[in-house]
């Protein structure tokens, strides 16, 4: 969500007594190491936020000016995982005798354990009369520390203490922790369900209590709880950046923008990898000299090479030639420039790799790739990666894929589009039923269900 952000005002009329209520949210983490803002609520010197804090450590704070008022719990883990999605709830009853039971929270399904049970009966600044409501930013004492990530199916319910069960359920053939999109719960006067299937931020409780978007701009995204799209991973050793880079992620995590050295080069690689089946995507360069787009099939720590360096890397060049081991090939490619979209298909089936401009094919017969699960080259991971390169050390790239998610950055795509093979994720240009070397071949995005197909 980055700088944006939802807000609404509560109601003038319905009593809350501010103390019983329960927060169900999935949500997605782009970023680490700095506080962001799930929801916050109140008014002047009344606040309460939930969020994660630089630690990165999830915590609730309320901050009034009766100091028998004032609470922090925070959990006693770290939530780093920027590749999956989290379930949490935050389950409110303050007038309850137990004090391990006036504030509980769940992460997919499983209670954690807080810092500090909050004193009984105190008020939250959640759910009164008159008082503001923001996701995805703090309310007080000043804004900022916005949201950096996705989220989905955001109900509160006022004046109700609900177990995760109610919002999700362990899936027995995989034994994971998934989503109930439509659960049974009652709303209350202050409650509200925004986000579900999209990014409508018209109440879907039934109470009218809908959001508007306070700044930013918010983007629909096929990646959701039941199915997890790729991203760029910066937690991996090259996604991460390396030493003497101080490459950035936004949007998801889906635009890439290099800073390089005079001997360092940034790559970026997706958090989900290929061994089996086939996959596509697509790049638009936005900046940048000499640019790189392919797979890699390990995901090296190495601080010097670029995509198209290792034995395991297939990458087209921005002169259409294809870089592997530090080699070019001519593939019959043309060049590409700014805002061209470059389509790669990998097809780990045949062990192929072909690459398109602008939806069409460059290579119709295919560079062979080595088949990784076999290639003692592979390295730990034993999957291909989608991955980009600026390769110019005296400038920087900026480079936006999708993955399947339905946009670049912030901006939707519109007009036709298409769908991967299995009906899963939204593309620009069609991956079906393309005639590569003399077979029709489609295509996959690259997610939990298209690795599934």
């Amino acid at each position: 969500m980055a700088s944006t952000y939802l807000s609404r005002t509560t109601d003038a009329s319905g009593n809350s007594d501010q103390k019983k209520w329960t927060l169900s949210a999935w949500v997605k983490r782009s970023g680490l190491g700095s506080t962001q803002m799930i929801m916050a609520g109140g008014a002047g010197s009344y606040y309460t936020h939930i969020y994660f804090r630089s630690d990165d450590k999830f915590a609730i704070y309320n901050h009034a000016n009766n100091t028998s008022h004032n609470y922090e719990g925070v959990t006693t883990r770290t939530f780093e995982d920027v590749n999956s999605w989290y379930h949490i709830v935050v389950r409110s009853d303050t007038a309850n005798g137990t004090a391990e039971e006036r504030c509980r929270v769940y992460i997919n399904g499983e209670q954690a354990t807080l810092s500090a049970n909050p004193g009984q009966n105190i008020n939250y600044e959640l759910t009164g009369q008159n008082m503001a409501v923001q996701i995805g930013v703090r309310l007080a004492p000043s804004t900022g520390d916005y949201f950096n990530g996705s989220m989905s199916h955001i109900h509160f319910c006022d004046e109700q203490s609900y177990a995760p069960t109610e919002f999700g359920s362990i899936d027995t053939t995989t034994g994971e922790w998934q989503i109930n999109t439509s659960p049974s719960v009652t709303y209350g006067n202050h409650g509200f369900f925004i986000l579900k299937d999209g990014n409508s931020v018209t109440d879907q409780s039934g109470q009218s209590h809908n959001f508007t978007v306070g700044a930013g701009t918010l983007t629909k995204t096929e990646d959701c709880p039941s199915n997890i799209m790729a991203t760029f991973d910066i937690n991996s050793p090259t996604g991460g950046g390396f030493s003497g880079n101080s490459g950035t992620w936004e949007n998801g995590n889906t635009k890439f923008t290099t800073s390089n050295s005079s001997s360092n080069f940034g790559v970026s690689l997706s958090t989900l990898g290929m061994n089996k089946g086939k996959y596509y995507a697509e790049c638009k360069k936005i900046s940048g000299n000499q640019g790189l787009i392919g797979i890699r099939g390990w995901q090296g720590t190495s601080t010097n090479n670029y995509l198209g360096d290792t034995i395991t890397d297939y990458a087209i060049y921005t002169s259409g030639k294809m870089f592997t081991n530090n080699t070019d090939t001519d593939i019959g490619g043309s060049s590409y420039a700014n805002n061209d979209i470059i389509g790669v298909f990998v097809d780990c089936d045949n062990w192929k790799i072909y690459f398109s401009k602008n939806g069409t094919i460059m290579n119709t017969t295919g560079h062979t790739i080595t088949d990784i699960t076999a290639d003692t080259n592979a390295r730990s991971l034993g999957a291909y990666f989608f991955g980009t390169t600026e390769w110019d050390s005296s400038g920087n790239g900026v480079w936006e894929w999708n993955f399947g998610n339905g946009a670049f950055s912030d901006a939707q795509l519109t007009g036709t589009t298409y769908n991967g093979a299995n009906g899963k994720g939204i593309f620009k240009y069609d991956p079906n039923n393309i005639t590569l070397d003399g077979v029709s071949k489609s295509f996959n995005a690259l997610s939990t269900k298209g690795l599934n197909a």
